[in-house]
């Protein structure tokens, strides 16, 4: 993107790197900002500039910004289901099987890839492997995800998730019965030592603080449906607060999962989310219905006498 600026704003105008992410906070985050003004690409009254450059009232910018998310994640032509969308974000259904985000193992073929490839605008915080994501769903995982247009969207957001005044309910088909109504598990969490790709129950300073409340929605002989509500986000925190209660979600190798199981997927589902839209401050509410090969599993197990 080429700009062109002139500093009007007393009140903006400090140093080049602060002036410009507030000038340009839609389109760009500060770490773009500051590596295209190091890269030599961005230039004050006609002088290459650097970080730390003051400006004033009156100065002259100009040069080329390049977000990271057009330098890494590429468009691809890939199906994906909007249920709602505005200037500022979407609310996306996610299949089981799609990755949310390039990484490691997974450089195309994600979600990430598929809203670029509808050219839908996405903020640019974070690295340029995930520009929108502002939380995420493993990948077996299905259900409702938010993805941030704007990079206010996305702050805007994010504090919601900080501050656990959004949302979130999953469905799980989990194995076993279990007896209570409703409950909680509150253990901390932290990587497996020995497997890093998996998370566990860690005790001390390398546990982190997770809570999850659970609902029996109904009782089958060898399964149980509940509803969960997640306080914190930590990684694969539902799959192993289950299991510590003694109750993995089924369908989940990693994490209890019957070996000789042959289930077509995790039993898990992201179904309501509620959140403050980050322009209006309306309240907005979303629904997504348990998925056919997820509901096939429950009434396998109902059947399952």
């Amino acid at each position: 993107m080429t700009i062109d600026l002139t500093v009007q704003d007393p009140i903006l105008a400090s140093r080049i790197d602060a002036y410009l992410a507030g000038a340009l906070s839609s389109e760009f985050s500060r770490v773009e900002i500051k590596n295209c003004l190091v890269a030599g690409k961005i230039s004050l009254n006609g002088h290459a500039a650097k970080p730390r450059d003051a400006v004033k009232v009156g100065d002259h910018i100009t040069g080329e910004l390049v977000s990271e998310k057009t330098a890494h994640a590429q468009g691809e032509d890939i199906p994906v289901s909007v249920l709602y969308e505005d200037d500022s974000l979407l609310v996306v259904d996610k299949p089981s099987g799609l990755v949310v985000h390039p990484g490691a193992g997974n450089r195309t073929g994600t979600l990430v890839n598929a809203l670029l490839g509808r050219k839908t605008p996405l903020s640019s915080m974070g690295d340029g492997h995930r520009p929108g994501i502002v939380h995420r769903l493993d990948k077996e995982t299905s259900g409702l995800l938010l993805v941030a247009k704007t990079n206010p969207a996305h702050r805007h957001l994010q504090a919601q998730f900080a501050s656990r005044s959004l949302t979130k309910m999953y469905v799980a088909l989990v194995r076993g019965r279990i007896d209570y109504e409703e409950g909680h598990v509150e253990v901390p969490i932290g990587r497996d030592p020995k497997i890093r790709r998996k998370m566990d129950v860690v005790r001390g300073e390398k546990g982190r603080e997770a809570l999850t409340h659970y609902r029996t929605l109904k009782r089958f002989r060898h399964a149980t449906l509940v509803e969960l509500k997640l306080v914190t986000g930590r990684t694969h925190q539902i799959r192993v607060h289950m299991r510590y209660l003694g109750h993995p979600v089924m369908g989940d190798v990693l994490y209890g999962g019957l070996p000789d199981a042959k289930e077509p997927r995790l039993a898990l589902h992201a179904a309501k989310i509620e959140f403050l839209h980050p322009k209006t401050g309306k309240i907005m509410k979303f629904e997504s219905p348990v998925p056919i090969e997820m509901k096939q599993m429950i009434e396998k197990a109902e059947k399952d006498r």
